[in-house]
């Protein structure tokens, strides 16, 4: 496995990381400011200028779309090209959506590029990939434990020439942007069906009647608006059949296949949101003096320095590793990479994030820093995407499978 990067990301790299210089750290709180703003205006919905107006200076960049792998849609980048420079965006929580490379845009993005019709790409994927909408995905559900897809209730049955959709969706993030016209809904099409094959997708115009959108769901406290995460309520929803992704009893190959790209594209984010608490920390414990010295110069600061580093490193080998496998052996043949590293980077970041909020001191819980809502969002990643149970179990089972016995052979009494 070689790391080193190539000609083409080194140059993708230095054009991001000034742009992030140049346009991103110095607007994070004017960014804060406006949402502040739309919210008192009782408009926090509305999508901000700011990224608005960052999205055509990253288009002139060459930085539009970096994500889309093995696809002419995209900027021809593979997984393990697109690492380093996913990494440079999670810097920044509300970074990606600059360079139009933000959740969960891409995964439906990379969804319908995969497994949709030439209709339906022309009709959603083009004006995504121009990011003239925005999308959302809607799979968990209130009403079970959405960590075994296979519990999905929600209902899509045949009527003639249509789908007719009831279903109760919730955690169904980016669904609050008022530009977000397509959502994904995965449901059952065939209760009766092999347990893995009840499932479907079917793509549902976020405006399509029986839709109502109840409310904004908050995470430790933070609504996300723009974007958001909403509690959906699907009834008697009617789209065209040709809206169903692959076809009947394909959801949980589709789920699948659309699920390991974006839990990569999670863990390359989290790198660089604990690489920026980590920078944080060493420049904010450097310049205060507690005890006649630099905090800095405290023992205990310097183990959780050193440890933030090994962790860093740690995880961000085992992430190129994963978008290497994936790249060479697919994503089925990586699952057990894309696995440990969905537990490893959720967990590493909130400790490396919650080391530079107790450096900070009472600074580190508002938002004067950075820090809190970088915790809240590493937080959620333990959860999103399946629960670390769900990704350690399928560790396990992969493990375990390296040193079952063969059957016996009767004939010759082994």
């Amino acid at each position: 496995m070689n790391f080193d990067y190539t000609p083409k990301v080194q140059a993708l790299r230095e054009r991001l990381i000034a742009f992030f210089d140049a346009h991103i750290y110095p607007n994070e709180r004017v960014y804060l400011e406006e949402i502040a703003a739309n919210r008192a205006s009782g408009n926090a919905w509305v999508p901000t200028e700011l990224i608005e107006s960052l999205k055509d200076k990253a288009r002139e960049a060459g930085l539009w779309n970096l994500f889309l792998p093995e696809s002419q849609r995209g900027a021809g980048l593979t997984n393990l090209e697109y690492a380093p420079l996913c990494e440079i965006m999670g810097r920044v929580p509300w970074a990606p959506e600059v360079f139009n490379c933000n959740a969960p845009d891409t995964g439906n993005m990379e969804t319908i590029e995969r497994y949709g019709s030439d209709e339906q790409k022309l009709q959603w994927l083009e004006p995504l990939l121009r990011g003239e909408i925005r999308s959302a995905f809607l799979m968990t559900e209130p009403e079970v434990a959405s960590s075994d897809a296979t519990n999905i209730q929600c209902s899509i049955v045949r009527d003639g020439d249509s789908y007719v959709i009831n279903g109760h969706k919730w955690w169904s993030s980016g669904a609050g942007d008022l530009r977000c016209s397509i959502y994904i809904v995965m449901g059952k099409t065939d209760p009766g069906a092999p347990r893995h094959q009840q499932q479907s997708m079917v793509l549902v115009p976020a405006d399509a009647s029986g839709i109502t959108v109840h409310r904004p769901l908050n995470v430790f406290g933070y609504d996300d608006a723009p974007h958001g995460h909403m509690d959906v309520m699907l009834e008697n929803v009617r789209v065209p059949a040709s809206n169903i992704l692959l076809g009947e009893g394909r959801g949980f190959e589709i789920a699948q296949g659309r699920l390991g790209p974006g839990r990569i594209h999670h863990c390359m984010r989290l790198i660089g949101l604990a690489e920026r608490a980590l920078e944080l920390m060493t420049k904010r414990t450097s310049q205060r003096v507690a005890f006649g010295k630099p905090i800095a110069q405290h023992g205990v600061t310097q183990e959780r320095i050193a440890e933030a580093r090994i962790m860093i490193e740690q995880a961000r080998l085992l992430t190129l590793k994963a978008a290497y496998m994936m790249d060479t052996v697919g994503n089925k043949g990586a699952r057990g990479e894309i696995a440990m590293i969905k537990v490893v980077a959720p967990n590493i970041a909130c400790q490396v994030i919650d080391w530079a909020i107790q450096a900070h001191g009472a600074a580190g819980i508002c938002d004067d820093f950075p820090l809190a809502y970088a915790y809240a969002s590493a937080r959620t990643l333990r959860l999103a995407d399946g629960p670390d149970e769900v990704h350690r179990n399928a560790i396990a089972k992969l493990e375990l499978s390296k040193y079952v016995a063969p059957p016996a052979d009767s004939a010759h009494g082994r």
